[in-house]
C-alpha cells in the first residue's frame, strides 16, 4: 500500500516538473534593445508556439514615435523577421494608437509564422508591402 502511495507521488511530482518544463520551454519573451533613433521606445517581443506548431509573435512598444515625426518622415512602421535560415521577411505593420487618458504612443503587433526568428527588428518604411528593409532600423532584438 506505502509502496503504490508513493509511486503516485512520484508520478504526480513527475507530471507537475514536465508541465512546468513544457510551459516555461514554449515561450520566450525579449526585450527590444534601446535604439538611437527612437531613444524612448520600449518594447517586448514574446515568441511561443501555437498547437499546429506554428511560431507565435507579438510585439508590445511603448513611447514609439509616430513615424511621420521622424526625420524624415515615414509612413509606417514594418516588422520584420531574420530567419535561422538568413531570410529577411515582412511579417508585417505596427499598429500603433494613443488612448484620451494616456498620451503616449503605443503599437502592437501579432502574427504566426512558420518561420523560427533568429532576430526581430522594426524599421520605418514609406511603404508597408516591400520585399526588403529600405530605411534605418529603429527597433531591434538580439539574437533570439
Amino acid at each position: 500500500m506505502k509502496l503504490i502511495a508513493n509511486t503516485k507521488s512520484l508520478f504526480l511530482v513527475l507530471t507537475l516538473s514536465s508541465m512546468t518544463l513544457f510551459f516555461s520551454a514554449c515561450s520566450k519573451k525579449v526585450e527590444f534593445l534601446q535604439s538611437s533613433v527612437a531613444p524612448a521606445a520600449e518594447g517586448t517581443v514574446k515568441i511561443s508556439k501555437d498547437k499546429n506548431k506554428n511560431v507565435v509573435v507579438k510585439i508590445n512598444i511603448i513611447n514609439l514615435a509616430e513615424p511621420e515625426r521622424l526625420q524624415p518622415a515615414r509612413s509606417v512602421y514594418v516588422v520584420w523577421m531574420l530567419t535561422d535560415n538568413d531570410l529577411t521577411k515582412n511579417i508585417g505593420r505596427i499598429k500603433t494608437s494613443r488612448t484620451m487618458f494616456n498620451k503616449r504612443l503605443e503599437g502592437s503587433f501579432e502574427t504566426i509564422s512558420s518561420f523560427n526568428p533568429a532576430k526581430i527588428f522594426i524599421t520605418a518604411e514609406d511603404d508597408a508591402d516591400i520585399q526588403y528593409p529600405q530605411q534605418e532600423i529603429v527597433l531591434t532584438t538580439g539574437s533570439l
